[in-house]
């Protein structure tokens, strides 16, 4: 089939800001939907933040820029996603709040072989994808944060997806500059399987007196030439977000090393999310 040209992306946080971002510098027309009317206009300011730290920092020019800016629309009515031939849903890695916005879209997308995919971290696509009436055209879709710099795509096809859709996936992977691998549809898939267990084992550290944070940090960069160490990489990718995709995953395989330390917890009860609060195991600047 033809490449897609017009991609729709619902949730412009963190993760959706940063899909929607990759796909106008790779010249697809996107659609961007939120809530409300204030927080289509929070993406849009985001949106453009980004794009203009792009050419501070001399990763595009200022016509690329704005040619990206131009192929950004901003919505608060999931309907005017309804011609897009590919939708991505980034929104809170919550299954109530993803089945809903999943079902929702399968009513308002017009064309029955549009694909909806997913941006979970952890939630079993297949729970997903029956929610809606074209689980053929369910997929899963992981990207990693920041979107824009990180280049890996976990592609995780359901018991329902079609082969098709899997191939169409992959292309739009590729469409949009990314490296995808194929994950099987388990709770924490390839990457999250690996790396929670052992970002959860660092704040157990931390929790029993073993050691410090930084400690922790400089032993696994500078002993294991990892690019940033396990709290750090907490903080960045926010501690609610880690919180949720363990208990996804301790749900489904009661494997004590997923499990949520009370540590993480607390620290998630008391707002200290990480980068996004200013507060997590480090304090930030706002």
């Amino acid at each position: 089939m033809d490449p897609v040209t017009r991609l729709g992306v619902v949730g412009c946080g963190l993760m959706g800001s940063g899909v929607a971002e990759v796909a106008a510098r790779h010249g697809i027309d996107v659609r961007v939907a939120e809530a409300t009317p204030d927080a289509a206009e929070a993406g849009r300011r985001r949106l453009t933040a980004s794009l203009d730290r792009g050419v501070r920092r001399g990763k595009l020019t200022e016509e690329q820029r704005d040619q990206a800016l131009a192929r950004l629309s901003f919505t608060h009515d999931l309907g005017d996603l309804s011609d897009r031939q590919f939708v991505i849903e980034a929104v809170a890695e919550n299954r109530d709040i993803k089945t809903d916005v999943l079902r929702a879209l399968d009513k308002v997308v017009a064309d029955p072989a549009a694909i909806l995919a997913t941006n979970t971290s952890s939630i079993p696509i297949v729970d997903l994808a029956v929610a809606t009436g074209r689980p053929a055209q369910v997929i899963g879709m992981h990207f990693f944060n920041p979107v824009p710099v990180q280049q890996l795509v976990e592609v995780i096809p359901a018991l329902t997806s079609s082969q098709e859709t899997v191939r169409r996936t992959h292309d739009i992977a590729e469409q949009l500059g990314k490296q995808a691998i194929q994950a099987p549809d388990r709770s924490g898939f390839v990457v999250n399987a690996l790396l929670v267990p052992y970002l959860l084992s660092a704040v157990r550290m931390v929790e029993s007196g073993s050691a410090r944070p930084d400690d922790i940090d400089q032993g696994m960069e500078l002993g294991c030439a990892h690019p940033m160490g396990p709290l750090r990489l907490l903080d960045l990718i926010g501690l609610e977000t880690i919180q949720a995709v363990a208990e996804s995953m301790y749900e489904e395989f009661k494997e004590p090393l997923y499990a949520p330390p009370a540590l993480l917890r607390r620290m998630v009860a008391a707002g200290h999310l990480g980068r996004k609060s200013g507060r997590g195991f480090y304090t930030y600047e706002s």
